[in-house]
């Protein structure tokens, strides 16, 4: 009796996916662990100085100022205008929104807009660098195991996206590629900065080393977990008005905190689009900073595509 020949499934190649060595993924983690572990830590001090002494305007308005900045770095900047060209911007705007963005300490503009169109070619399924729906495991144990790759898991693999075939035209954009290769420099200056407006603002070096604690690690801290949680919660709890192929969902709790990026299945609905609330009550602080700068001549042809039937 001939024995059955089972046909084993290949998986499909995934354009543009490359692997880190051994070397580059170990280099990587280290860094990884700095940028995630040194922040926590700062959120502790952070926790015991309001405990104390209370937290004093000035480290609030630091705070509040980068976050700001480089939260809307982020989404006006990385994600609506160089990711999905939502709209176009003049050279100045560009560069400004392009260096908030790197001081977000994310990815570098090139590596950032190259991982996140992968993201939207593969959604939620096999390809994509992100999803909390592609593990084996079913069950309780595989959703949190989902989650927690969607959200920082997939930041400590050797999967990595290709800029040459993700995003060939900012590889063209000379002062693009010139922020990208500056990305280490804007590191030291988003954890830098808050520090030296501290010291100047006080005079103090107690407040220089709050300042810092505050604008610098809880900062980061906090809008990396904000940026991360579209990647995870927001494919995964809230809303979903439009039926998309994915799971992306609105959740109206990250809404302020993260510009507009939690009506997030608005923006898979509509990916083009500069815009993410479809309605009044969606606050979207990225779309109202990208419609200002529309106002003062430094940006043009703002996307909104037409709406559908919603589902």
């Amino acid at each position: 009796m001939q024995a059955a020949v089972l046909e084993r499934k290949i998986p499909k190649p995934i354009p543009g996916q490359i692997r880190l060595s051994k070397r580059e993924l170990r280099a990587h983690r280290i860094g990884l662990i700095l940028v995630s572990v040194v922040p926590l830590a700062g959120v502790g001090i952070a926790i015991w100085q309001l405990w104390g002494s209370g937290l004093s305007g000035t480290d609030a308005a630091i705070f509040g100022g980068l976050y700001a900045f480089t939260g809307l770095g982020i989404t006006s900047g990385f994600h609506r205008l160089f990711a999905h060209k939502g709209y176009e911007a003049k050279a100045p705007a560009r560069i400004v929104l392009a260096v908030a963005g790197s001081m977000a300490i994310e990815m570098g503009v090139i590596g950032w807009v190259a991982t996140h169109r992968r993201h939207h070619a593969f959604s939620d399924q096999p390809g994509d660098p992100h999803s909390p729906h592609l593990q084996a495991e079913q069950g309780f144990k595989g959703i949190i195991k989902g989650l927690w790759y969607a959200h920082m898991g997939w930041l400590l693999s050797d999967d990595r996206t290709a800029p040459e075939r993700w995003a060939p035209d900012l590889l063209k954009d000379k002062p693009i590629r010139a922020i990208d290769r500056q990305f280490p420099f804007w590191i030291a200056v988003s954890f830098v900065l808050p520090a030296v407006l501290g010291l100047a603002i006080t005079q103090s070096f107690t407040g220089m080393l709050t300042a810092f604690v505050w604008g610098g690690l809880v900062r980061i801290f906090l809008l990396h977990h904000v940026t991360f949680s579209i990647n995870s919660v927001c494919h995964f709890f809230g809303t979903r008005p439009y039926a998309t192929k994915e799971k992306s969902t609105n959740n109206w709790l990250l809404a302020i905190a993260s510009f507009g990026e939690s009506w997030h299945n608005n923006h898979h609905a509509f990916p083009s689009s500069a815009i993410f609330g479809r309605r009044f009550w969606q606050v979207d602080l990225g779309g109202i900073l990208i419609r200002t700068l529309q106002f003062t001549g430094l940006a043009g042809k703002v996307r909104k595509d037409p709406e559908p039937v919603a589902t």
